[in-house]
């Protein structure tokens, strides 16, 4: 038993902790309200928000691989961190401007969002990338850092999944979209003020003065990129084409790879692309929480949690308290298996998981009132289940790349995880445009069973794939675990 304890980490880590905590505060406050807003403010058809809402995500995904390179080669991690959230603190002032349509409307809509795609990409991937260079190679505080950190992504969006739905409500969409805004302009004040903690903490280029002009073509072409991303926004096909070439791209790549190896690294690789496949299944459904869960809780499920009222977007705010819930029940759980509780098993399990979250609210349906609502208590199960499977499957996706594929191809297939979340995106925008009701439908006893049929399909669909997945499972734990 380690006696290390995991609250006692050095200085840097807090900072670390709390630019996180803000900057997912920003960005979850903001989506927990996006699609709603797209619907009920700008008219948008909840099929067209939905894969609006699609593209926007991988667009983000596909971005972070740039702000990883930039930190890592061009300006420094501390200064792409610091870049990305001027950036963010832009979109989402720009959105809340829009959002109070005296100005731009839809065309600023997109602008926004364009600028919110490129500062999350210069953003999402640095902070966990400075917080692994606070530590010597094998310190035990380490995995407790790293746990503690993934805490304040789901610290900050359960708070603000909470307060930005009731904003919204209280004070308008400009003002919810404006306190996003707000968390980033925290996150900036308080990385300049306490940055001397991180001083000697960084990349290579965050150990020399600061090169303007290298500074000033990533500014200038951050700007172009956020531009290029409102274009693609509004013209969706093209932004689906780019990603379908790209991710053959990649794909063919890693392929090329894999068969230049030999033996056991070779097989690894197969393994973590058939792991990689599954990760795709688990992010199409995690994209309906925002999406076709949020809407079912609008249209079919009590406005209250165990007597208390609440707007139903704050029903998302589950996601990150289950995971806070289960995160320490699941660690407990993986020292008492230990390698018979490999990842094959653990990314199957989640797929069962995520199959029973739409099972179990298909068959809510059937114990709905008279005017086609459901108690909340069923999305809550719902919910739990789903997040016991993002721990498995999402909270597990980088440690099973840094297990199965060799270190010179590392930092590609860290991109290629992500790819896979952007490949989802767009299928989940796709999967959620089924539950969508026809425009000025309103009904919820027809909406009831426009979910009950989608849902239904989603689970059992999901069902097959968890099978196979458990079926393969020992096949490739024994692959891992070169038993074979």
């Amino acid at each position: 038993m380690s006696d290390v304890n995991v609250f006692k980490q050095p200085k840097p880590f807090y900072l670390i902790f709390s630019i996180e905590f803000w900057e997912r505060f920003g960005f979850y406050g903001m989506q927990a309200i996006l699609t709603v807003y797209l619907v009920s403010i700008l008219g948008m058809s909840e099929s067209e928000s939905f894969t609006l809402f699609g593209a926007f995500s991988a667009l983000i995904f596909g971005s972070v691989a740039i702000g990883g390179w930039v930190g890592d080669k061009i300006l420094g991690t501390k200064r792409t961190i610091t870049l990305g959230a001027f950036i963010l603190t832009i979109g989402y002032s720009l959105l809340g401007i829009s959002a109070a349509g005296e100005f731009g409307g839809k065309e600023l809509l997109y602008i926004a969002m364009g600028f919110i795609t490129m500062g999350n990409g210069l953003f999402k991937a640095n902070p966990s990338s400075l917080l692994a260079k606070v530590y010597e190679e094998n310190d035990p505080r380490l995995d407790g850092a790293f746990t503690m950190y993934y805490m304040a992504i789901n610290l900050g969006s359960f708070f603000s999944m909470l307060l930005s739905p009731w904003i919204a409500e209280k004070m308008g969409y400009g003002i919810a979209f404006g306190v996003s805004a707000v968390g980033l302009l925290i996150t900036m004040i308080n990385f300049m003020l306490m940055g001397r903690i991180v001083k000697n903490i960084g990349s290579k280029p965050d150990m020399v003065p600061v090169n303007k002009l290298y500074y000033a073509a990533v500014v200038v072409v951050t700007i172009l990129l956020s531009f290029l991303s409102a274009v693609l926004l509004q013209h969706l096909f093209y932004a689906h084409a780019i990603l379908v070439v790209v991710g053959i791209i990649i794909v063919f790549v890693y392929f090329k790879e894999a068969f230049k190896s030999k033996g056991l690294e070779r097989a690894k690789m197969f393994v973590a692309f058939v792991l990689m496949l599954q990760g795709v299944v688990f992010f199409a459904l995690y994209f309906q929480m925002p999406t076709s869960l949020n809407f079912f809780a609008i249209h079919n499920v009590s406005h209250d949690l165990f007597g208390v009222k609440v707007e139903p977007e704050q029903f998302q705010a589950l996601n990150p308290f289950w995971i806070m819930v289960a995160s320490p029940l699941l660690a407990i759980l993986y020292n008492k298996l230990g390698e018979r509780f490999a990842i094959p098993f653990k990314f199957a399990a989640g797929m069962v998981l995520c199959s029973l979250a739409f099972l179990i609210l298909k068959y809510s349906t059937g114990f709905a009132n008279t005017q086609g609502i459901i108690n909340s208590n069923w999305l809550v199960v719902s919910y739990l289940l789903q997040s016991v499977g993002e721990l498995l499957v999402s909270g597990l996706g980088l440690a099973m790349i840094a297990q199965l594929v060799p270190q010179r191809m590392m930092g590609f297939a860290m991109g290629m995880w992500f790819l896979t979340s952007a490949t989802a995106a767009i299928l989940a925008g796709w999967i959620a445009s089924l539950t969508a009701a026809p425009k000025g439908v309103i009904d919820s006893n027809q909406t009831l069973v426009l979910y009950a049929e989608v849902f239904g399909e989603i689970g059992y669909v999901t069902a097959a794939i968890a099978v196979f997945t458990l079926l393969i499972a020992p096949k490739l734990t024994r692959i891992i675990q070169n038993k074979e």
